[in-house]
């Protein structure tokens, strides 16, 4: 059973829906409860000098509007479910001790100025990355899976490639940016390009060539650390596991249970295929970062690029297609149900990006939108959570 982990960045808002910059206030609480991770343990973690005690699961992250979460090793996704609810549960405890709320919202609705989040390190990124770095405020989900060691993890991201924008694209849930409706449904992926090494690689011949491309990358001295290996998928650097960038951070808990399943199947599928001595998948990345914008464009409500085709299909269809692709290993996980399930609810109700459109065109308040985010971040239904932001 290859165990799983999730991380979560999360908006940190006020009663009126407004993002605010308590985030150190409340990793400050948190802290004195041994849940909190301060900015100077989160600097040495980055920069690969420190892992992440256990006992802390709140983390900064670069604006002071934010909370980061991480959940411990799990190897259900009912343990996935249950660290979820309550690491939600207790960074919004600390944001409440401090005056605020969280929402699993990957961009802010409403217009927002960022503040950065002090500490050499994010200093350090505003300092050489201007406008990028100043402007940025968005919050994805990184899914890590266990691999036996970097050869396997290094073929399975060969093979996995190919399917990470649908996962964009089911977790779509920031359609809008600087108080307008962007037309996307993913615009957090559009933002989140800007970093210059963000996107999608081409297949590697093994992990020495993969590697070799990192130091490559640190050598151009144009990021800061390994920490800033924004591959849409790589190897960690601090755990032996594979981790998955694309998501945007899921609004519902269920829909993050839902891609964490879907990473852990792919993963289990593709270390299968290169066992077998199975082709990788072929796909440009050129090819592969169109088919990213376009999952970010429409979200679930339009054609995505199938992997396998490099042509466009019904979003439906491809999903389908992917759990198809991956049902043997959910089975033998025991999380097949659990993800035919959670697939079918995202096609009948929408994604993130969905609820939030529904909430604005009903109240015309973009802070309803986050209020409504809030209740939704912390368990309340969507029903209930739009007629409290009518109401």
């Amino acid at each position: 059973m290859r165990t799983v982990g999730v991380e979560e960045e999360l908006l940190v808002v006020d009663a009126t829906g407004n993002p605010v910059p308590k985030g150190p206030e409340a990793l400050a609480v948190a802290a004195r409860d041994g849940e909190g991770e301060d900015v100077e343990q989160h600097d040495r973690a980055e920069r690969g000098a420190a892992q992440t005690p256990e006992t802390a699961h709140l983390m900064p992250e670069l604006k002071a509007q934010q909370l980061e979460l991480g959940t411990p090793v799990c190897s259900t996704l009912d343990e996935v479910r249950r660290e979820l609810r309550h690491w939600r549960g207790r960074a919004d405890a600390a944001a409440s001790a401090v005056g605020a709320r969280v929402a699993a919202l990957a961009t802010s609705p409403v217009a927002v100025e960022p503040v950065p989040t002090e500490g050499e390190r994010y200093e350090r990124l505003n300092e050489a990355f201007g406008l990028t770095a100043w402007d940025v405020l968005t919050c994805g989900c990184h899914v890590h899976v266990s691999v036996e060691d970097d050869e396997e993890g290094v073929a399975v991201l060969n093979r996995i490639r190919v399917w990470l924008p649908v996962l964009t694209a089911m977790t779509a849930n920031s359609p809008f940016w600087r108080g307008r409706d962007t037309a996307y449904s993913s615009f957090r992926s559009q933002v989140w390009h800007r970093w210059p090494s963000a996107g999608p690689n081409g297949p590697f011949t093994g992990a020495a060539d993969y590697h070799r491309l990192v130091d490559e990358v640190l050598a151009t001295e144009t990021v800061l650390d390994t920490g800033m290996v924004y591959f849409d998928a790589r190897i960690s650097a601090k755990w032996p596991t594979v981790e998955v960038r694309t998501a945007d951070v899921a609004l519902r808990v269920e829909d993050a249970v839902t891609l964490a399943g879907l990473v852990r199947g792919l993963v289990e599928t593709a270390a299968r295929d290169a066992r077998a001595g199975r082709a990788v998948p072929e796909m440009r990345p050129e090819v592969l970062r169109l088919a990213g914008w376009r999952a970010g464009r429409s979200g679930l409500t339009g054609d995505l690029v199938h992997p396998l085709t490099g042509r466009p299909a019904p979003a439906a269809d491809v999903l389908a297609d992917l759990v198809d692709s991956v049902r043997p290993a959910l089975a033998d996980a025991g999380d097949e149900q659990t993800v035919a399930d959670g697939v079918q609810n995202l096609l009948r109700r929408g994604t993130g990006a969905d609820l939030q459109r529904r909430v604005h065109q009903e109240t015309g308040d973009l802070t309803a939108v986050v209020r409504a985010a809030v209740a939704v971040t912390n368990g309340e239904d969507a029903a209930r959570a739009t007629v409290g932001a009518t109401g």
